[in-house]
């Protein structure tokens, strides 16, 4: 994600941090460069002169903008709704960092360190380790690096071995909870609640799986593009009479706009990625680290991320 304080003035017209511009740069030059032969020929191909006015442009245009305003909509939900569920994420593992220390009876002193025995301690460092694990499931990338130091070496291996580390996670976590309430450790209407937050994590990670496996129809996106390429091949041939020599101005304009409009719709719709404009799944982790280790009562805290040249991870 791409953290930059806002420019103004000029220099907003000169920023390139954040910007879609590197990625449409080569189908703008491609609609300019056609726009200033076709500027250069008057309208001429070869012998024939490209007859077409501004009316069908108007027309296109406008339903264009609306079809890049409705796809736009629909990526930007997707966004949001993920950022939702991440953010639910955090409020859960704080809340199962509270309850486990409140509700879980135990005449020991909760040790952060060397407490592998502690379900106390297990729960909120499963909690970190599931964090991490629906980070990596989502982007596609191997966790056991970043959630080993959370587990002790059997469920680490055990973790390894597991076809979806995440449900593997909830499953121990809810194992823990059993066992307290067997052994009277806690009030089976208390260990309710922390079931219920269990069950809040689990509908997270369902959340997150099915954007992830579900994409906006591919079919949205290939007429987007090929309707907008199109239109801005053509709109040469309608403006040349009108504008001139300003033509290959006005072009570049309404490709930038729409070739941006359609690359940010793109990239927003799989918000879990390691794009620029990507959600920063790493830096939101490291917060329900910070959170949980300091429940635990840890002072040797991780340092929360910062953006690196801008940019959030």
């Amino acid at each position: 994600m791409i953290v930059l304080q806002r420019p103004h003035g000029i220099r907003l017209f000169f920023v390139l941090k954040g910007s879609v511009l590197r990625r449409i740069a080569p189908a703008v030059a491609t609609c300019t460069a056609l726009a200033i032969a076709v500027t250069l020929s008057r309208g001429y191909l070869f012998d024939w002169k490209v007859t077409l006015t501004a009316v069908p442009f108007s027309i296109i245009g406008l339903a264009l903008s609306i079809f890049l305003g409705f796809r736009n909509s629909a990526a930007f939900d997707r966004y949001w709704e993920a950022r939702k569920l991440w953010g639910e994420l955090i409020h859960r593992s704080r809340s199962l960092a509270r309850q486990a220390q409140s509700l879980i009876a135990d005449p020991d002193p909760l040790a952060a360190v060397d407490g592998c025995s502690d379900v106390r301690v297990m729960l909120v460092r499963r909690s970190i380790a599931f964090a991490h694990a629906l980070r990596h499931q989502l982007r596609g990338s191997a966790p056991q690096a970043d959630v080993r130091s959370f587990l002790d070496a059997a469920e680490a291996a055990a973790f390894a071995k597991a076809r979806n580390g995440t449900s593997y996670l909830l499953r121990r976590m809810g194992d823990d909870l059993g066992a307290a309430v067997r052994t009277g450790r806690i009030d089976p209407r208390l260990a309710a609640q922390l079931d219920e937050t269990l069950s809040g994590m689990t509908a997270v990670a369902a959340g997150c799986e099915r954007i992830r496996s579900t994409p906006i129809p591919f079919v949205y996106t290939l007429l987007l593009h090929r309707t907008a390429t199109l239109f801005c091949f053509f709109l040469p041939f309608g403006l040349v009479d009108l504008t001139g020599y300003v033509t290959p101005v006005v072009v570049a304009f309404v490709a930038y706009t729409f070739f941006g409009l359609a690359a940010v719709g793109d990239e927003i719709e799989e918000p879990f990625g390691t794009e620029a404009h990507h959600l920063p799944l790493h830096a939101l982790c490291r917060t329900i680290e910070i959170d949980a280790l300091e429940a635990l009562g840890d002072s040797d805290l991780p340092p929360s991320l910062a953006p690196v040249d801008a940019r959030l991870s």
